[in-house]
C-alpha cells in the first residue's frame, strides 16, 4: 500500500548554463537566460534585493487586474524569434511569450531528472506528458522509450517538434498531439490503455482545441482517477505539479493517497523552488515557485 508522507519535501533547481536565477525580492526575479536577462513578477519573492540594480533587456509588466495579463517592455536587443539554449544535451527554443515566460519552465528540471531516475534500468519504458507544452521534458523521456505528448496548443506542440529537431531527436518514438488532456486520459482509458509513467503539468485555468474550459479545482480530481487507471503495480511514477493556486501540496497528495493508495511505493508533496546566485559572498536564497505531489513505486 502506498505510504503517504506526511512532511513537505523540496525540489530544488540550482540553475545552469542556459538559465539563473541572478536576484529576487520586492515581488519581482531577475533571471539570466543565456546571454539574455529578465525581469519578471514573483509574488512569493517578499524580501528585499540584494543587488542594487537590475540590468536587464527586457521586463514583463503584469496587468492591474489577478486573472493575468501584461506585457512585454524591451530595453535591449532580445531576438523576437527566439535564441536556442541547453539543458542536458537537449537543446530547445528561448523566447518571450505573452504569458510572460520564455517558452519552458527552469524550475521543473529536478522533475525531468527524478522521473529519468525512475525509469532506470526499465526497457522501453511507455510514458505520457499531459499539458506538455514545448516538449522539453517529453524529450528528457523519449531517451529512454516511447513518449505521448499532449498539448491543447498547436502552437506549442509544434514548438515541441522544432525543439526535437534542435535536439537532433525527430527518431525518437514520440507521439505528438494536439488534444484536450482531460479528454484524452478518459479516451485512453476506454482504450484501456497503461503507461510505466505519468507527468500532469496542469494551468490554473486554460481552454482545449475545441474551447473546452479547464479550471484546475474542478478538473483536477477526475484527471487523477482516469490517470490512475492507466498506471498499475509496474508503473514506475505520476509526477503532478500546481502553480499560482490557493491551495496546499498536502491537498494535492491527499488526493493521489485517494486513488493510488492501493499501489506499492509511496506518495509524497512539497515545493519546487530555484536557489538565486549568491551575491557578495552571501548564499544564494531559495524562491519557491510551485507546489507539487508524486506517487512513485520505492520506499
Amino acid at each position: 500500500m502506498a505510504v503517504l508522507t506526511e512532511r513537505p519535501g523540496l525540489m530544488l533547481g540550482e540553475g545552469w548554463d542556459g538559465f539563473r536565477l541572478l536576484d529576487s525580492g520586492h515581488g519581482r526575479k531577475l533571471e539570466a537566460y543565456g546571454d539574455y536577462r529578465f525581469i519578471r513578477p514573483e509574488p512569493q519573492a517578499m524580501w528585499t534585493p540584494r543587488l542594487a540594480q537590475w540590468d536587464a533587456h527586457g521586463e514583463f509588466v503584469p496587468a492591474s487586474d489577478e486573472d493575468g495579463g501584461g506585457r512585454w517592455q524591451f530595453d535591449g536587443r532580445v531576438p523576437r524569434d527566439g535564441w536556442t539554449l541547453e539543458w542536458n544535451g537537449i537543446r530547445f527554443n528561448a523566447q518571450c511569450t505573452p504569458f510572460r515566460h520564455l517558452g519552458f519552465f527552469p524550475d521543473m528540471a529536478p522533475v525531468w531528472e527524478w522521473m529519468d531516475a525512475q525509469l532506470d534500468g526499465m526497457p522501453d519504458p511507455q510514458t505520457l506528458n499531459l499539458f506538455g507544452y514545448t516538449g522539453v521534458g517529453s524529450l528528457s523521456l523519449a531517451r529512454r522509450g516511447r513518449v505521448t505528448h499532449v498539448d491543447a496548443s498547436k502552437k506549442s506542440v509544434a514548438q515541441a517538434r522544432e525543439n526535437a529537431a534542435l535536439s537532433a531527436m525527430e527518431d525518437r518514438p514520440v507521439r505528438w498531439l494536439i488534444d484536450d488532456a482531460a479528454k484524452f486520459a478518459a479516451r485512453e482509458v476506454r482504450r484501456e490503455r497503461r503507461y510505466d509513467g505519468i507527468i500532469l503539468d496542469p494551468p490554473k485555468f486554460g481552454r482545449g482545441p475545441n474551447g473546452e474550459v479547464w479550471r484546475i479545482e474542478d478538473g483536477l480530481p477526475g484527471l487523477v482517477a482516469d490517470c490512475r487507471q492507466l498506471i498499475d503495480g509496474n508503473s514506475r511514477f505520476l509526477f503532478l505539479t500546481a502553480y499560482a493556486v490557493r491551495m496546499s501540496s498536502l491537498s494535492l497528495a491527499g488526493l493521489l493517497a485517494e486513488h493510488f493508495g492501493d499501489l506499492p511505493g509511496c506518495v509524497e508533496h512539497g515545493d519546487l523552488a530555484v536557489r538565486e546566485e549568491g551575491v557578495a559572498g552571501q548564499a544564494g536564497r531559495i524562491l519557491p515557485t510551485a507546489i507539487y505531489a508524486r506517487w512513485s513505486n520505492e520506499g
